[in-house]
């Protein structure tokens, strides 16, 4: 990766009326980097990306992305930026060769014919470039709307829930595409609620209440949570019983099912053993196999959110 530095803000804050949605945030993103946006639903996540590139002003909070202000230049930055938002918005009714050219019309793109030869190769959507656009299946309108971003070779691309509703397949391969344009050189900012994709980028940042709770690697955050897990597996209907006991200790910060297994996590490795030292008839009734394992992004970020959810009640006291 690039070591240059794409975005560089500091105290970053939006207000609607008398909410605050976003609380002095602060962040740096190096060129050619994936950077994750993960957080609930109404954390703020949008709007920060928003106002990283130039789409919003920020009521308070300075910087710089692409090496302009993103005060007094964001015409410049969004002529830079590609955004795709979660839902379709291209042209049902034109063909995709026919919405990649609309779309180059209006950014003006030089060579316009050759940079929709080029998008529909890219993207390997040459031998369906006929195609109606309202007749692709999610994964190939996704494939349709990067390419669409591309068009007028931005340096930025934000990316805003991108692969909702698209089947694991077609998830797979939209990542492939997105780490073959970082190396490249684009820096690609991209909202998601799948740990499956925040484990693949570059760096990742949890946003809640507005908030920047924690950014880092993944490894980092994963080491900066400090936390200790338990992986459990037996009979369905025993770890269904173990994970209703174990939900009402307090110390506990994630107990959630993966697949057939109960994965088990705590702050303190004294408040895990006492857990499930209390639990231990249930254990052994049903013949539970308990396995020390490395605590994983999705306990890192359900911690995360308890510790929000925690703060926000003291706010209100």
């Amino acid at each position: 990766m690039n070591g240059e530095i794409a975005i560089d803000v500091h105290g970053l804050t939006k207000r609607y009326g008398a909410r605050t949605v976003v609380k002095q945030i602060d962040m740096q993103v190096r060129r050619g980097t994936i950077y994750g946006f993960l957080g609930p639903n109404g954390s703020g996540k949008t709007t920060t990306i928003r106002m990283l590139c130039g789409l919003l002003t920020p009521d308070a909070g300075e910087g710089h992305c692409l090496g302009f202000d993103i005060r007094r230049e964001a015409r410049q930055i969004k002529r830079q930026v590609g955004y795709m938002t979660q839902r379709f918005g291209l042209y049902d009714d034109l063909s995709i060769e026919e919405n990649l050219d609309f779309i180059a019309r209006v950014y003006g793109v030089a060579q316009r014919a050759h940079k929709v030869e080029e998008a529909l190769d890219q993207l390997g959507l040459r031998e369906r470039r006929g195609q109606l656009a309202g007749e692709l299946s999610g994964g190939w309108k996704q494939r349709l709307a990067l390419a669409a971003c591309l068009l007028h070779s931005p340096q930025l691309l934000l990316l805003d829930e991108p692969t909702a509703g698209v089947d694991p397949q077609a998830r797979r391969l939209f990542w492939d595409q997105l780490h073959e344009l970082a190396a490249r050189g684009l820096t690609v900012l991209v909202s998601t609620h799948y740990m499956d994709e925040a484990a693949r980028c570059h760096a990742l940042a949890y946003i809640c209440y507005g908030r920047m709770l924690a950014q880092g690697t993944g490894p980092e955050l994963i080491a900066g949570a400090a936390l200790k897990a338990r992986e459990i597996a037996g009979p369905a209907d025993g770890l269904a019983i173990l994970a209703h006991e174990l939900r009402r200790d307090p110390a506990l910060r994630t107990v959630a099912s993966f697949g057939a297994t109960l994965h088990v996590a705590a702050s303190r490795e004294e408040d895990l053993e006492h857990a499930l030292a209390q639990a231990g008839g249930t254990i052994s009734d049903h013949r539970l196999d308990v396995q020390p394992v490395d605590p994983n992004l999705e306990d890192v970020f359900i911690a995360l959110m308890q510790d929000a959810n925690g703060q926000l009640e003291e706010d209100k006291t």
